[in-house]
């Protein structure tokens, strides 16, 4: 357990220490803004849920060895203790007896109560000193094979050994006459041990609200990007259990960092500058708008799309930011998009097919005093992007009986069948209501949000969309991938020979040049041969549709509000800056640094 010689008394140890102290460090990190992104949770928007242990290991040539403590209340780092250089791989654990062993459910080597394996990290341990400072302590561990600092309750102590059960941390205790106890930890106790073995390199208990930070690297500012669950990731990171249970672990990165870890999963690494930098734009005023939103679970954002996707610096080369992301965020550092002084709202999704939906009609938002810019916008950039949009033209197809069949799975309709669907389109024609209307009498309403989501129930991937390409005016829109448009509801027009136009004063003149259009909002773009939009109502207005068919054609994914990234993309494509990207999409907002 121990080296002979480390049978002297304590008393005596203390007098002869002359190991130079490392003084707690506060990290100076200047003006930047810290983001704490929770990885690993029992919040159900994050995919990696509580851990039994947590694994961290150094990139290559990007840091050396590991520092723990803990963060202040302004997010600096506090030093307790670190490892020296040459550590590369620890783990996380919770202080209960955990084994390593293969995880199949974890598809890796790992520590858990339920593995098997020979080496097993115990819950017991011989209190071997208390009431030391830090160089007293670091001494004192070094002295037994197995010893190791520990902060308890805000003062350090020295421990020695992990032993599964009391009686054998008992017979240990025996072998060193000086030794104080038998101790454990409390529930929110938590060990940090080099992987792979049972040799615990430091514990950190301070009850309910402890939160123990691990610093990678040895000094602050020094580059470095550490692997957790498959990702390499700046920053810290930070554990803590929250119910007296598992490990919840966030990543406390700095914005800019945190902007570069999203962006290029939002939106595609390699696309556009300018698109980039909107993305980039929107990323960065979301987080600052949204600091502490999560804070009942330990953390500001979660690292999924119900927040925003972020996997730090992602996997290598292939995956994660590029040399065009990282400009995208390094030319747009600490701006951020305001209306009326206050951070905006910075919604986005994939695609709208065609128009943009004002808040109100999805959420419920104030559009016409608080977030004005969230109203909605006829896009005519977005199609030139179709060719890369998977989502751009869409159909889902029911049987009368496969409607019902799955209207009911969610708990409408009982004992009865459709008798018609009836659609309410807002007046850029997105469907925001759909009234279902059954045999029996009975209705049921379904909204662009919330409880019966019109996309959820009916499996779409927007709400710009016609059913039977029906349209509030009785016509029907060309139907997607048809490559033509319709005219009168009936005959297809294929291209623009014998094609006239009729001018306000009543001339009759050949169609000779190429044909432009012009939006509601004032927007001029060619109509080209060809160019299609997605199946959707012209303008506001109510459809019936019934039959023993429902085909239903649309366009976009997502919620429909804010900003387009596939609209980005053809924008940038097409000479736009950032800027006009934004207030396009954004009407109204400014640009501000933060």
């Amino acid at each position: 357990m121990f080296k002979a010689f480390a049978k002297i008394t304590a008393a005596a140890l203390t007098l002869c220490l002359a190991l130079p102290l490392v003084p707690a460090a506060a990290a100076d990190r200047g003006e930047e803004v810290t983001v704490r992104v929770g990885l690993a949770s029992a919040y159900y928007h994050n995919s990696l849920g509580e851990l039994e242990a947590a694994h961290l290991e150094n990139e290559d040539g990007c840091g050396e060895g590991y520092r723990f403590g803990y963060y202040d209340e302004d997010l600096n780092f506090v030093e307790l203790a670190r490892t020296d250089h040459g550590t590369t791989q620890v783990a996380v654990l919770k202080t209960t007896n955990l084994t390593y062993g293969y995880s199949s459910a974890l598809g890796k080597y790992t520590y858990g109560e339920d593995l098997s394996g020979d080496v097993t990290v115990g819950c017991y341990h011989v209190l071997v000193e208390e009431g030391l400072n830090r160089e007293e302590a670091e001494a004192l561990a070094a002295l037994f094979d197995d010893g190791f600092v520990a902060w308890i309750d805000g003062a350090y102590q020295v421990r020695a050994g992990a032993y599964p059960t009391k009686e054998e941390a008992e017979a240990a205790y025996e072998d060193i006459s000086y030794a104080l106890d038998v101790v454990g930890t409390s529930s929110y106790g938590m060990s940090v041990v080099e992987t792979g073995t049972d040799r615990i390199l430091f514990q950190y208990d301070m009850g309910q609200g402890g939160k123990l930070a691990i610093q990678p690297g040895q000094e602050d500012g020094e580059e470095t990007r550490t692997w957790f669950s498959g990702y390499h990731y700046r920053g810290g990171f930070q554990y803590h259990r929250r119910t007296g249970g598992d490990l919840t672990v966030v990543n406390v990165v700095g914005l800019e960092d945190y902007v570069n870890g999203v962006i290029c999963y939002e939106m595609g690494r390699n696309w556009p500058l300018e698109a980039l930098k909107a993305q980039a734009m929107c990323a960065r005023t979301y987080v600052l708008r949204n600091l502490n939103t999560h804070d009942s679970y330990g953390f500001d954002i979660c690292n999924s799309n119900y927040c925003q996707v972020y996997y730090g610096m992602g996997t290598g080369e292939s995956y994660g930011p590029s040399e065009t992301s990282l400009r995208a965020v390094d030319e747009t550092a600490g701006l951020v998009i305001r209306y009326d002084g206050r951070l905006a709202e910075t919604p986005y999704s994939s695609s709208f097919g065609g128009a943009s939906e004002d808040a109100a009609n999805v959420w419920g938002t104030d559009t016409d005093e608080e977030h004005p810019y969230l109203c909605g916008v006829e896009d005519p950039y977005e199609s030139y992007a179709d060719d890369i949009n998977s989502r751009a033209h869409w159909t889902v197809r029911y049987s009368a009986r496969e409607l019902d069949s799955l209207l009911h799975s969610e708990g409408y309709g009982t004992s009865t069948s459709v008798d018609y669907l009836e659609l309410e389109y807002s007046d850029l024609g997105n469907v925001i209501r759909v009234t279902i209307h059954w045999e029996n009498g009975q209705t049921n309403s379904l909204r662009p949000s919330g409880s019966g989501a019109i996309r959820s129930v009916l499996g779409l991937n927007s709400i710009r969309f016609t059913v039977n390409g029906e349209t509030p005016d009785g016509g029907a829109r060309a139907r997607s991938g048809d490559g033509s448009y319709l005219i009168n509801g009936e005959d297809p027009l294929e291209d623009w020979e014998d094609v006239y136009v009729i001018s306000g004063s009543g001339e009759v003149d050949a169609l000779d040049e190429e044909p432009c259009v012009i939006t509601g909002t004032g927007q001029v773009s060619s109509l080209e041969e060809g160019q299609q939009t997605a199946p959707g109502a012209s303008g506001g207005g109510i459809v019936t549709v019934s039959g023993g068919e429902y085909i239903f054609e649309g366009g976009g994914w997502g919620h429909q509000v804010g900003l387009s990234q596939f609209g980005a993309y053809a924008m940038a494509s097409r000479g736009f800056d950032f800027e006009e990207i934004i207030t396009f999409y954004y009407p109204g907002v400014d640009i501000e640094p933060y």
